[in-house]
Protein backbone atom coordinates (compact mmCIF):
# COMPACT_ATOMS: atom_id res chain seq x y z
CA UNK A 1 0.00 0.00 0.00
CA UNK A 2 1.15 3.60 -0.68
CA UNK A 3 2.26 5.60 2.09
CA UNK A 4 -0.16 8.28 3.54
CA UNK A 5 2.71 10.69 2.88
CA UNK A 6 3.00 10.03 -0.89
CA UNK A 7 -1.03 10.18 -0.62
CA UNK A 8 -1.32 13.54 0.86
CA UNK A 9 1.12 14.98 -1.32
CA UNK A 10 -0.26 13.74 -4.54
CA UNK A 11 -3.70 14.86 -3.90
CA UNK A 12 -2.13 18.67 -2.52
CA UNK A 13 -0.94 18.69 -6.10
CA UNK A 14 -4.28 17.61 -7.48
CA UNK A 15 -5.97 20.57 -5.31
CA UNK A 16 -3.65 23.28 -6.37
CA UNK A 17 -4.55 22.60 -9.77
CA UNK A 18 -8.11 21.37 -9.87
CA UNK A 19 -9.29 23.92 -7.43
CA UNK A 20 -11.54 21.18 -5.62
CA UNK A 21 -10.50 19.56 -2.36
CA UNK A 22 -10.03 15.91 -2.21
CA UNK A 23 -9.78 12.99 0.34
CA UNK A 24 -8.70 9.06 0.69
CA UNK A 25 -9.86 6.61 2.55
CA UNK A 26 -9.16 2.92 3.61
CA UNK A 27 -11.95 0.69 2.86
CA UNK A 28 -12.84 0.70 6.56
CA UNK A 29 -13.34 4.28 6.34
CA UNK A 30 -10.14 5.40 8.08
CA UNK A 31 -8.85 9.09 6.38
CA UNK A 32 -6.03 8.21 4.46
CA UNK A 33 -5.25 11.87 3.54
CA UNK A 34 -7.01 14.85 2.99
CA UNK A 35 -6.89 18.47 1.62
CA UNK A 36 -9.82 19.80 4.09
CA UNK A 37 -10.39 19.80 8.18
CA UNK A 38 -13.77 17.64 8.17
CA UNK A 39 -12.79 14.95 6.14
CA UNK A 40 -13.77 12.21 8.66
CA UNK A 41 -17.56 12.52 8.34
CA UNK A 42 -17.55 10.97 4.87
CA UNK A 43 -16.24 8.00 6.04
CA UNK A 44 -19.31 5.99 6.21
CA UNK A 45 -19.87 6.57 2.88
CA UNK A 46 -16.29 5.46 1.87
CA UNK A 47 -16.55 2.85 4.18
CA UNK A 48 -19.99 1.12 2.00
CA UNK A 49 -18.98 -2.03 -0.16
CA UNK A 50 -18.55 -0.67 -4.00
CA UNK A 51 -20.21 -2.91 -6.33
CA UNK A 52 -17.68 -3.91 -9.68
CA UNK A 53 -20.93 -2.32 -11.77
CA UNK A 54 -20.71 0.59 -8.97
CA UNK A 55 -17.05 1.70 -8.60
CA UNK A 56 -18.34 5.80 -8.38
CA UNK A 57 -21.13 6.42 -5.97
CA UNK A 58 -22.81 10.51 -6.30
CA UNK A 59 -22.99 12.22 -2.87
CA UNK A 60 -24.56 15.45 -2.29
CA UNK A 61 -21.40 17.53 -2.01
CA UNK A 62 -19.69 15.10 -4.65
CA UNK A 63 -17.95 11.93 -5.74
CA UNK A 64 -16.77 8.66 -3.94
CA UNK A 65 -14.91 7.10 -6.40
CA UNK A 66 -13.89 3.47 -5.39
CA UNK A 67 -10.12 2.33 -6.62
CA UNK A 68 -8.74 -1.15 -6.65
CA UNK A 69 -5.05 -1.28 -5.54
CA UNK A 70 -2.64 -4.48 -5.51
CA UNK A 71 -3.44 -7.85 -3.39
CA UNK A 72 -7.19 -7.13 -3.79
CA UNK A 73 -7.21 -3.81 -1.55
CA UNK A 74 -9.16 -0.85 -2.19
CA UNK A 75 -9.44 2.83 -1.25
CA UNK A 76 -11.95 5.15 -1.81
CA UNK A 77 -11.62 8.98 -3.36
CA UNK A 78 -13.76 11.65 -2.50
CA UNK A 79 -14.03 14.77 -4.47
CA UNK A 80 -15.71 17.27 -3.33
CA UNK A 81 -16.88 19.46 -6.22
CA UNK A 82 -19.63 19.73 -8.94
CA UNK A 83 -20.51 16.60 -10.86
CA UNK A 84 -19.36 16.77 -14.20
CA UNK A 85 -16.06 18.01 -12.59
CA UNK A 86 -16.16 15.72 -9.45
CA UNK A 87 -16.53 12.73 -11.99
CA UNK A 88 -13.59 14.22 -14.26
CA UNK A 89 -11.30 14.74 -10.71
CA UNK A 90 -12.39 11.48 -9.17
CA UNK A 91 -10.71 9.51 -12.75
CA UNK A 92 -7.49 11.51 -12.27
CA UNK A 93 -6.89 10.69 -8.55
CA UNK A 94 -7.91 7.10 -9.44
CA UNK A 95 -5.74 6.62 -11.91
CA UNK A 96 -3.16 8.55 -10.38
CA UNK A 97 -3.33 6.26 -7.25
CA UNK A 98 -3.34 3.06 -8.63
CA UNK A 99 -0.28 3.71 -11.20
CA UNK A 100 1.39 4.98 -7.69
CA UNK A 101 0.49 1.38 -6.06
CA UNK A 102 1.76 -0.80 -8.98
CA UNK A 103 5.04 1.56 -8.47
CA UNK A 104 5.51 1.20 -4.91
CA UNK A 105 4.72 -2.72 -5.18
CA UNK A 106 7.43 -3.47 -7.92
CA UNK A 107 9.63 -1.33 -5.50
CA UNK A 108 8.99 -3.38 -2.52
CA UNK A 109 9.53 -6.49 -4.00
CA UNK A 110 12.60 -5.37 -6.01
CA UNK A 111 13.75 -4.36 -2.32
CA UNK A 112 12.92 -7.34 -0.40
CA UNK A 113 14.50 -9.87 -3.65
CA UNK A 114 17.50 -7.68 -3.47
CA UNK A 115 17.70 -7.81 0.67
CA UNK A 116 17.49 -11.50 0.56
CA UNK A 117 20.17 -11.88 -2.39
CA UNK A 118 22.39 -10.32 0.02
CA UNK A 119 21.89 -12.13 2.81
CA UNK A 120 21.57 -15.43 0.93
CA UNK A 121 18.20 -16.47 1.90
CA UNK A 122 17.64 -17.27 -1.74
CA UNK A 123 17.88 -20.54 -3.72
CA UNK A 124 19.08 -20.42 -7.09
CA UNK A 125 15.94 -21.29 -8.41
CA UNK A 126 14.25 -18.21 -6.85
CA UNK A 127 17.00 -15.96 -8.02
CA UNK A 128 16.33 -16.44 -11.81
CA UNK A 129 12.22 -16.30 -10.86
CA UNK A 130 12.79 -13.41 -9.28
CA UNK A 131 14.82 -11.51 -11.74
CA UNK A 132 12.56 -12.73 -14.70
CA UNK A 133 9.47 -11.24 -12.69
CA UNK A 134 10.76 -7.93 -11.69
CA UNK A 135 12.92 -7.66 -15.18
CA UNK A 136 16.26 -7.48 -13.42
CA UNK A 137 19.19 -8.27 -15.87
CA UNK A 138 21.12 -11.76 -15.10
CA UNK A 139 24.28 -10.99 -16.53
CA UNK A 140 25.77 -7.62 -15.97
CA UNK A 141 28.95 -5.98 -14.03
CA UNK A 142 27.91 -5.46 -10.86
CA UNK A 143 29.85 -4.36 -7.30
CA UNK A 144 28.18 -3.54 -3.97
CA UNK A 145 29.16 -0.53 -2.04
CA UNK A 146 28.93 0.00 1.50
CA UNK A 147 28.71 3.51 2.85
CA UNK A 148 29.42 4.15 6.49
CA UNK A 149 27.45 7.49 7.29
CA UNK A 150 27.98 7.26 11.35
CA UNK A 151 24.40 7.53 13.43
CA UNK A 152 22.01 8.44 10.50
CA UNK A 153 20.01 10.78 12.45
CA UNK A 154 18.39 12.85 9.82
CA UNK A 155 16.80 10.08 8.15
CA UNK A 156 17.80 11.42 4.70
CA UNK A 157 20.69 9.58 4.04
CA UNK A 158 19.34 6.61 1.98
CA UNK A 159 17.34 9.78 -0.30
CA UNK A 160 20.95 11.23 -0.52
CA UNK A 161 22.30 8.06 -2.18
CA UNK A 162 19.29 7.58 -4.27
CA UNK A 163 19.28 10.99 -5.78
CA UNK A 164 22.91 10.38 -6.46
CA UNK A 165 21.90 7.60 -9.04
CA UNK A 166 18.40 9.09 -9.94
CA UNK A 167 18.74 8.36 -13.70
CA UNK A 168 20.06 4.83 -12.81
CA UNK A 169 16.81 2.59 -12.27
CA UNK A 170 19.16 -0.30 -12.34
CA UNK A 171 21.28 0.50 -9.25
CA UNK A 172 19.67 -0.15 -5.70
CA UNK A 173 20.02 1.56 -2.76
CA UNK A 174 18.85 0.70 0.98
CA UNK A 175 19.68 1.35 4.89
CA UNK A 176 21.32 -1.95 6.29
CA UNK A 177 21.23 -0.98 9.83
CA UNK A 178 21.30 2.65 11.76
CA UNK A 179 25.10 3.29 10.57
CA UNK A 180 25.32 2.36 7.35
CA UNK A 181 23.97 2.15 3.37
CA UNK A 182 24.45 -0.42 1.07
CA UNK A 183 24.35 0.37 -2.64
CA UNK A 184 24.35 -2.22 -5.24
CA UNK A 185 25.90 -0.92 -8.68
CA UNK A 186 25.31 -1.76 -12.05
CA UNK A 187 28.52 -1.65 -14.19
CA UNK A 188 29.75 -0.39 -17.77
CA UNK A 189 31.92 -2.94 -18.07
CA UNK A 190 34.17 -5.51 -15.98
CA UNK A 191 37.19 -3.87 -15.45
CA UNK A 192 35.27 -0.87 -13.70
CA UNK A 193 37.95 0.56 -11.10
CA UNK A 194 37.72 4.03 -12.10
CA UNK A 195 34.33 3.94 -12.24
CA UNK A 196 33.61 2.71 -9.06
CA UNK A 197 36.25 5.14 -7.12
CA UNK A 198 34.38 7.77 -8.59
CA UNK A 199 31.26 6.90 -7.81
CA UNK A 200 32.56 6.39 -4.01
CA UNK A 201 34.20 9.59 -3.76
CA UNK A 202 30.69 11.05 -5.71
CA UNK A 203 28.99 9.73 -2.17
CA UNK A 204 31.42 11.15 -0.15
CA UNK A 205 30.72 14.71 -1.50
CA UNK A 206 27.39 14.14 -0.99
CA UNK A 207 28.04 14.09 2.85
CA UNK A 208 30.52 16.88 3.09
CA UNK A 209 28.81 18.24 6.13
CA UNK A 210 29.20 15.22 8.23
CA UNK A 211 32.45 14.38 10.33
CA UNK A 212 34.89 12.87 7.61
CA UNK A 213 36.99 10.82 10.36
CA UNK A 214 32.91 9.19 10.25
CA UNK A 215 32.64 8.58 6.57
CA UNK A 216 33.93 5.85 5.01
CA UNK A 217 32.87 3.72 1.45
CA UNK A 218 33.76 -0.04 1.13
CA UNK A 219 33.63 -1.77 -2.28
CA UNK A 220 34.13 -6.00 -2.74
CA UNK A 221 35.16 -7.27 -6.35
CA UNK A 222 33.06 -6.43 -9.12
CA UNK A 223 30.80 -10.02 -10.01
CA UNK A 224 29.57 -11.01 -13.69
CA UNK A 225 25.78 -12.29 -12.50
CA UNK A 226 23.66 -11.52 -9.89
CA UNK A 227 23.52 -14.61 -7.70
CA UNK A 228 26.98 -13.75 -6.97
CA UNK A 229 26.24 -9.83 -5.37
CA UNK A 230 25.86 -11.56 -1.65
CA UNK A 231 29.59 -12.68 -2.52
CA UNK A 232 30.47 -9.05 -3.19
CA UNK A 233 28.34 -7.39 -0.47
CA UNK A 234 30.39 -10.01 2.14
CA UNK A 235 33.93 -8.58 0.81
CA UNK A 236 32.62 -5.12 0.93
CA UNK A 237 31.56 -5.54 4.66
CA UNK A 238 35.02 -7.05 5.40
CA UNK A 239 36.96 -3.90 3.55
CA UNK A 240 34.48 -1.71 5.75
CA UNK A 241 36.44 -3.44 9.01
CA UNK A 242 39.63 -4.36 8.28
CA UNK A 243 39.62 -1.04 6.44
CA UNK A 244 39.25 0.55 10.04
CA UNK A 245 41.83 -1.40 11.45
CA UNK A 246 45.17 -1.08 8.73
CA UNK A 247 43.64 1.60 6.57
CA UNK A 248 42.48 4.52 9.08
CA UNK A 249 43.61 7.66 6.76
CA UNK A 250 41.47 6.14 3.70
CA UNK A 251 37.71 6.79 3.17
CA UNK A 252 37.39 4.49 0.23
CA UNK A 253 38.54 1.19 1.03
CA UNK A 254 38.76 -1.71 -1.99
CA UNK A 255 38.45 -5.37 -1.01
CA UNK A 256 40.89 -6.47 -3.30
CA UNK A 257 43.81 -3.85 -1.55
CA UNK A 258 43.11 -5.13 1.98
CA UNK A 259 46.25 -7.63 0.89
CA UNK A 260 47.65 -9.55 4.04
CA UNK A 261 45.10 -7.79 6.21
CA UNK A 262 42.09 -9.63 5.64
CA UNK A 263 43.75 -12.87 6.58
CA UNK A 264 44.72 -10.95 9.75
CA UNK A 265 41.30 -10.06 10.81
CA UNK A 266 39.83 -13.51 10.17
CA UNK A 267 42.32 -14.95 12.76
CA UNK A 268 41.49 -16.11 16.42
CA UNK A 269 42.61 -13.85 18.82
CA UNK A 270 44.12 -16.72 20.90
CA UNK A 271 45.82 -17.51 18.38
CA UNK A 272 46.99 -13.91 17.92
CA UNK A 273 48.12 -13.84 21.51
CA UNK A 274 50.00 -17.09 21.58
CA UNK A 275 51.75 -15.53 18.03
CA UNK A 276 53.01 -12.28 19.85
CA UNK A 277 53.98 -13.95 22.86
CA UNK A 278 55.97 -16.45 20.30
CA UNK A 279 57.96 -13.56 18.79
CA UNK A 280 57.80 -11.03 21.41
CA UNK A 281 59.83 -12.82 24.34
CA UNK A 282 61.32 -9.64 25.15
CA UNK A 283 59.19 -6.86 24.44
CA UNK A 284 55.71 -6.24 22.49
CA UNK A 285 55.66 -3.33 20.35
CA UNK A 286 53.52 -1.44 21.96
CA UNK A 287 56.11 -0.95 25.15
CA UNK A 288 58.00 1.07 21.95
CA UNK A 289 58.36 4.87 22.36
CA UNK A 290 57.19 7.16 19.01
CA UNK A 291 59.86 7.91 17.88
CA UNK A 292 61.13 3.62 17.60
CA UNK A 293 57.44 3.33 15.93
CA UNK A 294 58.49 6.29 13.51
CA UNK A 295 61.75 4.88 12.93
CA UNK A 296 60.82 1.47 12.05
CA UNK A 297 57.55 2.69 9.68
CA UNK A 298 59.27 4.87 7.92
CA UNK A 299 62.14 1.76 7.13
CA UNK A 300 58.65 -0.28 5.98
CA UNK A 301 57.68 2.49 3.72
CA UNK A 302 61.15 2.47 2.07
CA UNK A 303 61.59 -0.69 1.37
CA UNK A 304 64.72 -1.29 4.26
CA UNK A 305 66.54 0.88 2.53
CA UNK A 306 68.78 2.29 4.90
CA UNK A 307 70.25 5.62 3.31
CA UNK A 308 66.65 6.64 1.80
CA UNK A 309 65.18 6.35 5.62
CA UNK A 310 67.77 8.21 7.25
CA UNK A 311 67.34 10.99 4.93
CA UNK A 312 63.59 11.03 4.70
CA UNK A 313 63.93 11.06 9.00
CA UNK A 314 67.12 13.76 8.95
CA UNK A 315 69.16 11.87 10.71
CA UNK A 316 72.62 10.00 9.93
CA UNK A 317 72.97 6.86 8.71
CA UNK A 318 74.96 5.58 12.15
CA UNK A 319 71.99 6.70 14.27
CA UNK A 320 69.60 4.90 12.15
CA UNK A 321 71.79 1.85 11.97
CA UNK A 322 72.30 2.56 15.93
CA UNK A 323 68.87 2.47 16.56
CA UNK A 324 68.10 -0.82 14.28
CA UNK A 325 70.62 -2.49 16.21
CA UNK A 326 68.48 -1.56 19.56
CA UNK A 327 65.39 -2.76 18.31
CA UNK A 328 67.46 -6.33 17.49
CA UNK A 329 68.63 -6.13 20.71
CA UNK A 330 65.26 -5.73 22.59
CA UNK A 331 62.95 -8.51 20.19
CA UNK A 332 65.53 -10.85 18.64
CA UNK A 333 64.34 -9.61 14.74
CA UNK A 334 66.82 -7.53 13.09
CA UNK A 335 65.10 -5.64 10.43
CA UNK A 336 67.46 -5.40 7.60
CA UNK A 337 66.80 -9.02 7.34
CA UNK A 338 63.89 -9.29 5.07
CA UNK A 339 62.43 -12.63 7.03
CA UNK A 340 62.64 -10.80 10.56
CA UNK A 341 61.28 -7.52 8.71
CA UNK A 342 58.38 -9.58 7.49
CA UNK A 343 58.16 -11.17 11.20
CA UNK A 344 57.73 -7.76 12.55
CA UNK A 345 55.68 -6.58 10.28
CA UNK A 346 53.12 -9.27 10.46
CA UNK A 347 53.84 -8.36 14.17
CA UNK A 348 52.37 -4.71 14.10
CA UNK A 349 49.88 -5.34 12.52
CA UNK A 350 48.43 -8.61 14.58
CA UNK A 351 48.93 -6.06 17.69
CA UNK A 352 46.45 -3.33 15.68
CA UNK A 353 43.95 -5.84 14.98
CA UNK A 354 43.87 -7.23 18.91
CA UNK A 355 43.32 -3.29 19.71
CA UNK A 356 40.48 -3.00 18.02
CA UNK A 357 38.82 -6.28 18.38
CA UNK A 358 39.17 -4.99 22.36
CA UNK A 359 37.60 -1.92 21.68
CA UNK A 360 34.98 -3.03 19.66
CA UNK A 361 33.97 -5.30 23.15
CA UNK A 362 33.22 -2.30 24.76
Amino acid sequence: MVSNQILQKSIDGIKEIAKAELAVYASDGEVLAATFGDASKYSDDAGIQFSDEEPVRKLKNGIMHKVMLEDNESVAVFVMATAEKAQLISAIVAQQISELSVAYQKRYDRDNFIKNLLLDNLLLVDIYNHTKKLHVEVSRPRVVMVVECGDMTEGDEVDRVKNLFGNRPQDFVTAVDENSIIVVRELSEKDATDEIEKAAITILEAFSDRDEDRMRVAYGTVVEEIKEVSRSYKEAAMALDVGKIFFRDKRVIAYSALGIGRLIYQLPIPLCRMFIGEIFEKRTPEEFDEETITTINKFFENSLNVSETSRQLYIHRNTLVYRLDKIQKSTGLDLRVFEDAITFKIALMVVEYMKFMEEEKF
